[in-house]
């Protein structure tokens, strides 16, 4: 196990763990080398995270809130101990783990960042304002200003310095003049002509006429010292009286011009806002949309839900609201007057033109249109059934009043070097970078914004070196994918520049095409050099290669694993025995190509996708085949797959979802399939309180087999009360979540074992109840393997036992065996919550109707020998008669795929095409794949052990 004795080894530069228990670390002991990249590897369950996040990073928690007062650690509680004999030489811990952190719909890559609040400071301080009519800069004339302009004219000319004569508090003519007069005023002028105010008001004056108040007479004369003091007294009068307004009237060349300044910030006409930070927050009510209050979107008829299926004609029912005996109604008027305006109601929706489209919402004096529809629905919504119908049919939309910008309108009227800040937050990070690094400003501009610009530049380069620079600042934070949120968190870290601490990271390399991967690696390891101990969670063969140091935990998963391997570094690794490492990094063990590759007929082809960075691209997904869709980050995938593909279907086979992207049609064999799911790396539950055993359905089983113990009956405890969830047999200190939540204000939330219940869950008396010497509480404590073992075990034909047995075997088969039954889903990476999932419907879907399953990186936080499991999964559900199209960047997935679809050939604006689409052996031959050139090695590597057939 390498592990030496403190007395050889100092604290100082290394961690020393001594008697590792928690989960299923078997009294482990190891030395970790202090400020270094250490990567520690193994199979899923392994113990990996145990040793991590369990022991050292809860350890390195725990010490702090241990170097607090007595007077802050009494709100906190007391945190437990890991099972550890001792750990030394640790350092305060930091965590990133692969967890969507929010689903606040206002938070977004540049909030989460804090680079848009260093952009909402740098326009609040340098931007300038454009009127949108003649789209010149707006700005506030001084005193100064026009003191300048007066004596830069030839010496000797005359300046008359006058304002408007307003009339003011609804007083007359000749009362405002009389009280001018009073204050030392003495004439005005009208049509060039100047008049005493004692003579004018002799003769009453006309209040339709237009007067302007003479303040002061200079004459231009660079000698006279005094001059200026003199006209900057007139002009601020001028602005005080003429209500901002000044005007200058001088001879030019024999004749009179005048020139108004304004101390309003208008132009045009129009007054604007002047910069500040709150005019750009679309968190502040000052500086949101109105109409959408800062989301970007709002709640409205969706184009999508109420024409589901583009390929249908009017006549054909394409308008699902216009369906049924009553709503028919509508579309009969319009089918039966069609002939006298020349409509097409027998033309696919997809083939008819924009004019012909907007009719249909418009209406005309023939029929009215699905606008008036939509209106006479909601001044019915007083009726129950006209509220559903409303419902069936709204969706997200594009905010009409700022486009999704969020912001109000003005604010987009202020622009640094011609863009705004809406214009900006739209760019992918890595031309906002260029952007940013090439501004061109003056002197004065540099001064003021040099520190911020700096933090802009750094933030969005941390976010670039960890292969994010396809993303843009306005990109929803609960859009991401989980390691785009962990290389989010990673970038912040950078940003921060922390330095003695220990970083514990959950495999960064997720969602990361191998060409990305070195970039990461090149992060990584500038964070070890700032002087921090790197430890990274990780099965990529680059970033193993890459490390200062390794550890292999195992053998297996489980009750099986939890062993030290190996440590040491690459070269001493593939050299071990008895490591499933090892063996898959020398090539010994290897994932098999399959024997044949499946042939396809039926397909669902998108002509013309343009979502996002997409060019405008055909693409064919073949059915009841395995497709992989690839390429490098950021070039499409996300936008092809998640954006257009599945809500289109989804709205088609009569869901709901997200506002489809753009595309022209879908066209092919679509009927085939009766439903498409997706199963992404969200958490498998809204709450911690779901997990495996209540996500497949398993523990209603469980409890029903509990309530029909003897005991039980004789004090009538029925399922629902060995349910967590409700009141009756739970905790109530702890209401079944077996630990408490403490809030913190100033670090991460502190969670501790109930004090009442012991984390058991549940109350004594429930306790009593048992089934073959376990409680319920043990039930939850067993892993998913000793569950199926213990349930077979008991199981007398097809009972609860075998019923149990039976909805687990699919989280063994899908490598979760070493899971808990009771493990909370906030406790799950993104990669075991997918395969949880991918569980479930192999549970159901035996006899479900042909399904197309969309997976987004079904890989993630799986070592190479789990990978076989997974592809037998797959294999199970194709042999159903389903689809599956995976995200994937995993060369042994790829490879095992039967048709691949790779976009590329760049990331961002370069990205969007269609590099190649064909099986694996063609697309190693395609050189402007990069996906290809790294495919290439393992394809040959599996193809000389074993030869497919054609």
């Amino acid at each position: 196990m390498n592990y030496k004795e403190p007395e050889t080894i100092s604290a100082e530069n290394h961690i020393l763990i001594k008697g590792a228990k928690v989960h299923n670390l078997k009294n482990i002991s190891l030395n970790i080398p202090r400020n270094k990249f250490v990567v520690i590897t193994g199979l899923s369950g392994s113990g990996k995270s145990s040793l991590a996040f369990d022991t050292l990073y809860a350890e390195g928690q725990r010490r702090y809130v241990e170097s607090l007062s007595a007077y802050a650690r009494q709100f906190l509680g007391r945190m437990s101990k890991p099972e550890v004999e001792y750990i030394k030489g640790i350092a305060p811990a930091i965590a990133i783990e692969q967890k969507v952190n929010t689903r606040n719909p206002r938070s977004t890559v540049g909030t989460s960042t804090e680079i848009y609040e260093y952009v909402k400071l740098l326009f609040a301080r340098i931007g300038r304002t454009f009127s949108p009519v003649s789209n010149v800069v707006v700005k506030r004339d001084t005193v100064t200003d026009v003191c300048d302009f007066i004596l830069k004219m030839q010496p000797e000319t005359r300046v008359s310095i006058m304002c408007r004569l307003l009339i003011k508090h609804n007083r007359s003519v000749a009362t405002q003049l009389t009280i001018l007069m009073q204050q030392g005023f003495s004439r005005v002028k009208h049509n060039g002509t100047v008049i005493r105010i004692d003579e004018l008001l002799k003769s009453d004056p006309d209040p339709e006429v237009t007067y302007h108040l003479l303040v002061d007479r200079v004459t231009v004369n660079p000698a006279d010292e005094d001059l200026f003091q003199r006209i900057a007294d007139s002009v601020q009068t001028a602005f005080y009286e003429g209500d901002g307004e000044c005007i200058c009237e001088f001879e030019s060349d024999g004749k009179v011009e005048s020139k108004v300044f304004s101390n309003r910030f208008e132009a045009d006409g129009i007054t604007f806002e002047e910069p500040s930070v709150n005019l750009f927050s679309f968190n502040n009510p000052y500086g949101a949309c109105k109409t959408c209050e800062g989301f970007g979107s709002i709640i409205g008829i969706d184009e999508d839900l109420v024409i589901p299926n583009k390929s249908l004609s009017v006549y054909e029912d394409a308008i699902a609201c216009w369906k049924g005996e009553k709503l028919s109604e509508w579309k009969d008027v319009l089918v039966k007057n069609a002939y006298k305006f020349n409509f097409p109601v027998h033309k696919p929706w997809y083939d008819l033109s924009e004019e012909q489209k907007n009719i249909v919402w418009t209406g005309n004096q023939y029929f009215e249109g699905l606008n008036a529809f939509f209106k006479f629905v909601e001044e019915q919504t007083y009726k129950i059934q006209y509220r559903v119908l409303q419902s069936r049919y709204r969706g997200k939309t594009i905010c009409p009043e700022c486009r999704g910008t969020r912001l109000r309108g003005d604010a987009n009227y202020v622009k640094i070097n011609g863009r705004s800040i809406s214009e900006i937050v739209l760019l992918p990070v890595s031309d906002s970078l260029n952007f940013f690094r090439n501004l061109e400003l003056n002197d004065f501009e540099k001064t003021i914004s040099k520190r911020l610009i700096t933090e802009i530049s750094n933030r969005l380069g941390f976010l670039s070196d960890v292969g994010l620079g396809y993303l843009t600042l306005n990109r929803l934070s609960s859009s991401l994918s989980g390691g785009e949120s962990q290389r989010i968190n990673l970038a912040t870290s950078l940003g921060s520049s922390l330095v003695g601490s220990m970083y514990i990271l959950d495999e960064p390399s997720i969602g990361l095409h191998p060409r990305d991967t070195q970039r990461l690696i090149t992060v990584l390891l500038k964070l070890r050099d700032l002087g921090n101990t790197v430890i990274v969670v990780e099965h990529d063969e680059e970033i193993m290669r890459t490390s200062d140091h390794l550890i292999d935990i195992g053998p297996l998963a489980g009750q099986n694993g939890g062993e030290i391997v190996f440590q040491g570094n690459f070269n001493q690794l593939i050299n071990t025995e008895n490591s499933l490492t090892a063996d898959y990094l020398t090539g010994k063990t290897e994932i098999p190509l399959p024997a044949i590759r499946r042939k396809w007929r039926d397909y669902i082809e998108l002509s013309g996708v343009r979502e996002n960075n997409l060019k405008g691209i055909d693409v064919k997904f073949p059915l009841n085949i395995l497709v992989a869709v690839t390429g490098v980050s950021g070039s499409g995938k996300t936008s092809l797959v998640k954006r257009v593909l599945y809500p289109s279907l989804k709205k088609m086979y009569g869901g709901y979802g997200e506002k489809t992207g753009l595309l022209d049609r879908i066209n092919g064999d679509y009927i085939k399939i009766s439903e498409v799911e997706l199963v992404d790396q969200n958490p498998i539950g809204r709450s911690s309180r779901s997990n495996p055993a209540t996500y497949i359905k398993a523990y209603d089983d469980i409890r029903a087999l509990y309530a029909d113990q003897p005991l039980s009956k004789t004090r009538s405890y029925k399922p629902g009360y060995f349910s967590f969830n409700i009141e009756g047999g739970r905790c109530e200190e702890c209401e079944g979540e077996g630990v408490v939540e403490i809030g913190m204000q100033f670090m991460a939330d502190i969670r501790l074992t109930c004090d009442s219940c012991k984390g058991k869950r549940f109350k004594d008396e429930v306790l009593e109840v048992n089934y073959q010497g376990k409680t319920i509480s043990d039930i939850l404590d067993l892993t998913i393997d000793e569950a199926i073992q213990f349930f077979r075990e008991n199981a007398k034909g097809n009972n609860f036992e075998s019923k149990i047995a039976t909805k687990l075997q699919p989280l063994a088969d899908t490598g979760l065996g070493y899971l808990r039954m009771g493990q909370s889903s906030d406790t799950l990476s993104g990669g075991e919550a997918q395969r949880i999932k991918l569980a479930s419907f192999l549970v159901k879907g035996i006899n479900e109707k042909p399904t197309l399953f969309i997976f987004d990186e079904p890989t993630t936080g799986l070592h190479f020998h789990d990978i076989n499991k997974l592809m037998a999964a797959f294999n199970a559900l194709i042999a159903k008669r389903h689809s599956i199209i995976v995200i994937e960047h995993n060369p042994d997935v790829i490879k095992c795929a039967d048709w691949v679809i790779d976009l590329g050939p760049e990331g961002g604006d370069t990205g969007g095409h269609l590099v190649f689409e064909g099986t694996p052996e063609d697309l190693v031959k395609c050189e402007s794949s990069y996906t290809g050139k790294y495919l290439r090695t393992k394809l040959s590597d599996s193809i000389a052990s074993k030869k497919p057939a054609n």
